[in-house]
């Protein structure tokens, strides 16, 4: 049977069933919209593919011999499968892709995934969003887990991964706003002499980035309090615990917050910022990444970037409208 499965022309297993269920050639002529010629010619044709007869035609009305009703038994799981077959690949070549595997940093997932998702829809038959931290998505890419991946570094090897420059947002000092009231004037080095500073963990790529920073500022903080995660860093600050550095991304990633800190203007190198990717495999998916990149920067600018500037008003002007247009990366 593996042999027939194989083998077997559609159009003439479609003829085929066409004329056991209306056991006639002619009827099932008029019913595939082709001439009783044609009809017989596909017959033919598949009896000479699996080398039996099909039919008995010693018999009127034609009607399937044994051969012919094993083949007609399998037939319809045949023609049905390929049918989905093909409504799968025309429905892909009208939205652009079947399934689609987007991976994104936690930051980006949480603020700007919901929006992508909803404007990615039409797109895609099937849409999965994974969110980690960059040096896993880089690698589920690279193993094909991931078709395509919104990362804040990019170390993977060019001539494998294209890279594609999404935006930059700049780091921004947060400090509780019950302490900022009394505070106002001053400068972060100086904050840090009251307040202890709390670190992302240097397992994480903007921790790493973060430390690069507060190094290359000559910002004197011992290391002591250090988390995985936004949420739990920005809850400390909004109780008064401490100071971090961190960015507007991260900022709407944990809102929840928001009404109970405070910013403080930052000294701006060209360190001072973080860049987002989009990777892809060489040679696959431009015109998706192209879609995220646009979809993206308009999320950014359009949703995102006003929300942020109701709730801190203290981000400084130009490095906000900066950040929103989206800056050259590096």
């Amino acid at each position: 049977m593996r042999t027939l499965i194989n083998c077997v022309d559609l159009r003439a297993l479609h003829a085929f069933v066409t004329v056991c269920e209306t056991r006639s050639m002619t009827k099932a002529a008029r019913v595939l919209g082709v001439t009783q010629s044609a009809v017989s010619q596909l017959i033919a044709s598949l009896e000479r593919e699996q080398g039996v007869s099909l039919f008995d035609r010693d018999f009127r009305p034609v009607r399937p011999n044994a051969a012919g009703r094993i083949l007609f038994e399998q037939a319809g799981g045949l023609l049905e499968h390929a049918q989905t077959v093909t409504h799968k690949v025309r429905s892909a070549a009208r939205t652009g892709v079947a399934n689609l595997r987007i991976g994104c940093v936690d930051s980006f997932a949480a603020s700007v995934g919901p929006h992508l998702v909803a404007r990615l829809a039409e797109r895609a038959q099937e849409l999965s969003m994974w969110s980690g931290l960059t040096p896993i998505l880089s690698e589920q890419l690279v193993n094909r887990e991931l078709d395509l991946a919104i990362c804040t570094e990019a170390t993977l090897d060019p001539s494998r991964v294209a890279l594609r420059p999404l935006f930059s947002e700049p780091f921004v000092a947060v400090v509780p706003k019950s302490w900022h009231e009394t505070h106002r004037d001053q400068a972060f080095y100086q904050v840090l002499r009251d307040l202890p500073l709390l670190r992302y963990t240097g397992r994480s790529v903007i921790g790493q980035q973060v430390e690069r920073f507060v190094t290359h500022m000559n910002y004197y903080a011992p290391r002591r309090y250090e988390f995985d995660d936004t949420d739990p860093l920005l809850s400390l600050v909004a109780s008064g615990f401490g100071c971090a550095i961190t960015t507007p991304m991260c900022l709407w990633q944990s809102r929840v917050h928001l009404a109970d800190i405070a910013v403080v203007p930052l000294r701006l190198t060209q360190l001072g910022y973080r860049h987002f990717f989009i990777l892809t495999r060489r040679a696959e998916w431009p015109d998706i990444a192209e879609a995220v990149a646009h979809e993206s920067a308009s999320i950014v600018r359009e949703v995102i970037g006003p929300s942020l500037a109701a709730a801190l008003p203290g981000l400084p002007i130009k490095t906000f409208d900066s950040y929103t247009t989206g800056l050259e990366c590096a």
